[in-house]
């Protein structure tokens, strides 16, 4: 008896899981490059926060680091933040109180994990977006992504996969250039820290040890036309 509860507690997670198209998965994947707002000097900071998390926000003064947003000047997209998971509705109500805008991930973040999170930041990370894209109410690290995904052959990637290695996650939009140059979205850190559309080699991913995964609860809804997905082809060649 115990067995079967068990078996019947299983089947009703899964058929609870999240589904999600790949239409939906893009266009959520385009409305962050879309987010406008107006940054100020007081959504910087380059030290720590109250709570002794060290923040370094992309902003236009570390633009050695590739930081890109200047006080002042209207901003395009949303900034890449270590443990974010907002959407572009609470990035912005979080910057109308004051939040500092993004904080760019190195290695003494990946050192700290959850604990380099600063919650006086706002923006969204490589997995976060990922996450939003497919709708999940809650972020899946990149250690955390295989465990919802199926892996896949590289011919097989569609709207909606991703390419992941231990560090970083991409999501796939289209082929380019079937086999050899893709069109996918990320949350940073190439070429600045935000979200952005980008144009990436399958040559070089494989160096950087990429992989295609699926999430399981992907829906394909009919014939997918990427002429009805707004900015698909906007991209960054950001990878020789």
């Amino acid at each position: 008896m115990a067995k079967i509860l068990l078996s019947l507690l299983f089947l009703s997670l899964a058929s609870c899981a999240h589904k999600v198209t790949r239409q939906e998965t893009i266009a959520t994947a385009y409305s962050y490059t879309q987010v406008r707002w107006i940054p100020q000097a007081r959504h910087m900071r380059h030290g720590p926060d109250s709570r002794g998390i060290v923040v370094q926000t992309p902003d236009s003064t570390i633009a050695s680091q590739r930081g890109w947003w200047t006080p002042n000047v209207t901003a395009f997209s949303m900034p890449y933040q270590w443990g974010g998971f907002d959407t572009p509705e609470t990035f912005a109500e979080k910057i109308s109180f004051g939040y500092k805008a993004g904080d760019i991930g190195d290695a003494s973040k990946r050192k700290l994990g959850d604990a380099g999170v600063s919650h006086e930041s706002c923006g969204i990370d490589c997995s976060g977006f990922v996450s939003r894209c497919w709708g999940l109410s809650r972020p899946y690290s990149t250690r955390q992504l295989p465990d919802i995904c199926v892996p896949i052959r590289w011919e097989e990637l569609k709207a909606g996969d991703i390419l992941l290695n231990n560090k970083h996650v991409v999501l796939f939009a289209r082929w380019v250039v079937p086999g050899k140059e893709l069109t996918a979205y990320e949350a940073g850190p190439f070429p600045v820290w935000k979200v952005s559309a980008c144009g990436l080699y399958k040559d070089r991913l494989l160096r950087d040890g990429y992989s295609p995964w699926r999430y399981k609860h992907i829906v394909d809804s009919g014939e997918f036309d990427y002429a009805t997905m707004p900015g698909i082809e906007d991209k960054v060649i950001l990878r020789e």
